[in-house]
């Protein structure tokens, strides 16, 4: 049960705890003290409320999302009829709310992603993180890389390749985080796949670079042709190949504008089956982290980019849910339901 001096605002006839103002924790889980966080959880999600450099004309407002995303998970359950899993059952998740960003300061910002990111992996648990732009990633597994003693294999679902040195004077631009997470030491550059790769926002340099730092690039065609279930688990193998973790970073535009309104116009794009497909099977192979970026409230008035964050994480905390159920099942022990809801 929440903390009887956490705010709580009603959700229909249900008492759901909020991390600020009128907001909602994600799904209405506990919220817990990130000062103090317990032991015990397996998923903690926070926010990053951040905007660096706009890269081009007014799409901007990606500040907002971690609210309108919280808000938009309010109307779901964790349970997926189509896979018979409640995540609910197995996994027990907690929200920590916002860090504190500094608008005028990005390297600061990045400073306190890293710590809010070690602080969570510190407590054992996986953060799942929502953005926000796309600049905060590398801090994130920065700080899985502290915690890991192997090296880290990156899954990348995007349109873009975001392997850009800088934008201008920005050292953390949001077309730049694959270019920090190449740089360092415990990722390993063959174990990171880029997932969804399309379209004329991309140059043949971030290609060529890519194609030099050993990473793995499935375009749109290459998913057309031999089907999501086929390209995500040689994805899965390449991203296992030589490390001990994977780390998952999705942006919002790896789906078809059509479905994705409140995200970049990028059209040619995935399907929401096959993003939700492909996040089921990482959460039932195992993950170590998660972060969902670039969705822009500002143009989506129906919060459909809002309402599809939310479905895409819970398709992987429901794959999370199946692969423990099936450990406990292998082991032959019995589980008891997590307390982590209301």
């Amino acid at each position: 049960m929440p903390d009887k001096n956490i705010p709580m605002i009603l959700n229909r006839k249900n008492l759901m705890p909020t991390v600020y103002g009128d907001t909602p924790s994600f799904l209405g889980v506990r919220v817990l003290d990130v000062e103090h966080l317990p032991k015990g959880f397996d998923v903690i999600v926070s926010g990053v409320p951040w905007e660096g450099a706009v890269t081009w004309g007014s799409y901007s407002g990606c500040e907002l999302a971690p609210r309108s995303i919280r808000h938009a998970a309010a109307r779901y359950g964790g349970y997926l009829p189509e896979y018979d899993v409640d995540l609910f059952d197995t996994i027990k998740m907690g929200d920590i709310g916002d860090i504190s960003v500094n608008p005028n300061n990005s390297r600061d910002t990045m400073a306190k992603v890293f710590e809010m990111a070690d602080a969570i992996y510190r407590a054992g648990s996986i953060p799942f993180t929502l953005g926000g732009d796309h600049s905060f990633t590398p801090e994130i597994v920065r700080a899985l890389g502290r915690h890991a003693s192997g090296k880290i294999g990156i899954i990348h679902f995007d349109a873009h390749f975001d392997n850009l040195k800088s934008f201008g004077p920005d050292d953390f631009p949001r077309c730049g985080p694959i270019y920090r997470l190449a740089e360092l030491d415990k990722v390993r550059n063959k174990s990171l796949v880029h997932i969804g790769i399309r379209g004329p926002r991309n140059s043949r340099a971030q290609y060529e670079f890519a194609r030099k730092m050993g990473a793995t690039v499935f375009d749109i065609n290459q998913i057309r042709q031999n089907g999501i279930e086929k390209i995500i688990d040689e994805a899965i193998s390449i991203s296992k190949r030589g490390t001990e973790r994977i780390y998952v970073t999705i942006c919002s535009d790896c789906v078809d504008v059509a479905y994705n309104a409140g995200g970049p116009i990028d059209f040619n794009g995935l399907y929401p089956q096959e993003l939700f497909y492909a996040l089921f099977r990482l959460g039932e192979e195992g993950i170590s982290g998660l972060d969902y970026v670039e969705v822009y409230p500002l143009s989506d008035p129906r919060s459909v980019s809002s309402h599809l964050a939310a479905w895409a994480l819970i398709h992987v905390l429901a794959g999370m849910g199946a692969r423990k159920e099936r450990l406990f099942s292998k082991r032959g022990q019995k589980k008891n339901k997590p307390e982590s809801r209301k």
